[in-house]
């Protein structure tokens, strides 16, 4: 009997900067270390209160660099349907935990005046939950595998609520802090989870419109996010809005229990080494990114943490190569096929993400549009998301080769983000009306298909762990791009005006009057400068992906 199986891409989310000097280094090094603490002990309790049984004998994993058709790597399942709730109540989770990221923002100056706060320890109600989030990720879906993928997904949702509950009713902004890192977590947990409960229950053309769809509901979470957290703010303030969260995560939570349980047959011991490893790693490595654009790169605790993050990375992949049941199975990475397929998601990402974050501060400073008038011009660049994914998705159902349909979508982020060159102040809409379609057709068209074939090369035992992986690239390219954009962009700045402080004003829109002319062309020029960047690393992350997923690998199956 057919299944159907399937992840989800994972929504985009802003990684806000840090405070200055000597004693934000000291808050935001305790905030990293708190992060990094929370979220291993996090791990322990989930892992502890699941008890992990053998429900499927594990397949061997496909090492295929082919998926174009939807029968990939036989996957074992049960001979049941499944619950006609498990797809609804994992699109709700996405849609959750993607408007979660993508709204948050849009409440900071609220909680900034009512609890006195500002600078550093304000940011880090973002930054934590990103931190958690790509932390916890990798480490969800491998817990999953072994302790069973509802039950996580439940906990994970159970937890999640906890943390936005938490949130509404802190006191002081290190309460506040703290429980943004616990939503975090959770949010990973549903993330992780719930693609691998689809994925252990669906398969063939059923499996690739749920990837499909479950990249248009990501869309739509990170599209009306800030726009419905800012009517909930207003209606009910800050607090009632992370309530609100609360509530329905709990009902995605009870509607999780309907999904039936799958877990992988070799259940073995868990990998707390490397998980804590994992966690570590990330979290100095998301510190030195978080904080160097407002301490500077040279400053010492931002050198201290990037090397230590390398370097716990090393032995991280050291002690996975030596794990009995790793928390990323080495074997999964050197699957060329499906690392081909990853990074296609991480190069649509690398090209979105710095546009989307960036772009509106520019229109609104160049071409003196209101936030809103701004926030709409971005529709060109988001709507092809929310439209693309089912288009793309049936294009493959019929029988277009993936690989190819891949490699166009990738050209359209390429050539869209090197048509951003052509900015200019004069014309600013128009001149970028185009570019965002091609890029937002791209990414869009990545979210229909990227998950659903590099899914189809996995073993049904580490659906959760390859999930995760997916997920945890995403979340790294999340933060690394728009911390590399932001110190890009403001390093130009400062070369073409020679005033660090004057170029951080003029990259937040802010024009002197009497050198707005001058300031704004530096702007320009700066701009086109990253772009040219951002393209040209996207050109040659297509090119690694064309070759890993056209290239030739040993296989455990004919390749078509």
């Amino acid at each position: 009997m057919r299944r159907d199986r399937l992840p989800w891409p994972v929504p985009a989310g802003a990684v806000a900067k840090g405070g200055s000097g000597a004693a934000a280094a000291l808050t935001a090094s305790r905030k990293g270390l708190l992060a990094g603490q929370l979220t291993s002990t996090l791990v322990e309790v989930m892992e502890s209160s699941l008890s992990a049984r053998n429900h499927r004998k594990r397949t061997g994993m496909a090492n295929s660099t082919d998926s174009t058709d939807t029968e990939a790597a036989p996957h074992a399942g049960p001979a049941d349907r499944p619950s006609r709730l498990t797809l609804p109540v994992v699109l709700a989770g996405v849609v959750l935990v993607a408007m979660s990221i993508s709204g948050t923002a849009v409440a900071l100056p609220s909680i900034g005046r009512d609890l006195d706060t500002s600078g550093s320890a304000l940011n880090w109600v973002v930054a934590g939950y990103n931190l958690a989030f790509a932390a916890m990720t990798l480490i969800a879906g491998s817990t999953a595998d072994r302790a069973g993928r509802r039950r996580v997904f439940v906990a994970s949702a159970l937890v999640f609520s906890a943390g936005f509950l938490g949130t509404a009713l802190g006191p002081v902004i290190a309460a506040v802090d703290v429980f943004r890192v616990v939503s975090g977590a959770g949010g990973a947990g549903i993330m992780a989870a719930g693609g691998a409960i689809l994925a252990s229950a669906y398969e063939g053309a059923a499996r690739n419109r749920a990837f499909a769809l479950m990249g248009t509901m990501a869309g739509v979470g990170i599209a009306i996010g800030p726009t419905l957290s800012g009517l909930l703010i207003s209606a009910t303030g800050w607090r009632g809005s992370f309530a609100i969260f609360t509530v329905v995560g709990l009902l995605v939570a009870l509607g999780g229990t309907r999904a039936r349980e799958s877990r992988a047959a070799a259940a073995g011991r868990t990998d707390r080494a490397g998980g804590a490893l994992f966690v570590a790693a990330l979290t100095l490595s998301m510190f030195a990114l978080l904080e160097a654009p407002a301490l500077g790169w040279g400053h010492p605790a931002v050198l201290v943490a990037g090397a230590a993050g390398l370097a716990v990375l090393v032995v991280f992949g050291i002690v996975q190569r030596r794990s009995a049941a790793p928390v990323l199975d080495p074997a999964l990475v050197a699957n060329r096929g499906f690392l081909g397929w990853s990074l296609a998601t991480l190069t649509t990402s690398i090209g979105f993400l710095g546009v989307l974050v960036f772009l509106p501060t520019y229109l609104q400073a160049a071409a003196d549009l209101a936030p809103a008038a701004a926030g709409a011009t971005m529709l060109l660049l988001t709507a092809p998301v929310l439209v693309m994914p089912m288009a793309a998705v049936a294009l493959v159902n019929k029988g277009v080769p993936a690989r190819p349909l891949i490699m166009l979508a990738l050209l359209l982020v390429v050539a869209g983000n090197l048509w951003l060159m052509t900015l200019n102040a004069d014309d600013a809409v128009m001149a970028v009306a185009a570019p965002l379609v091609l890029i937002g057709t791209g990414m869009g068209a990545s979210f229909g298909i990227t998950d659903g074939q590099a899914m189809a090369l996995v073993a049904p035992d580490v659906v959760g762990m390859a999930a995760g992986f997916l997920n945890t690239l995403r979340g790294a390219a999340e933060a690394l791009v728009i911390a590399a954009y932001s110190a890009a962009l403001t390093g130009l700045l400062s070369a073409e005006l020679g005033d660090a402080t004057r170029a951080a004003e003029v990259g937040a829109g802010r024009l002197t009057d009497g050198a707005a002319a001058v300031e704004l062309d530096a702007f320009t020029r700066s701009w086109r400068l990253t772009q040219l960047g951002v393209g040209s690393l996207c050109l040659v992350l297509s090119i690694i992906v064309a070759v890993l997923v056209y290239g030739r690998a040993t296989a455990s199956r004919p390749t078509a």
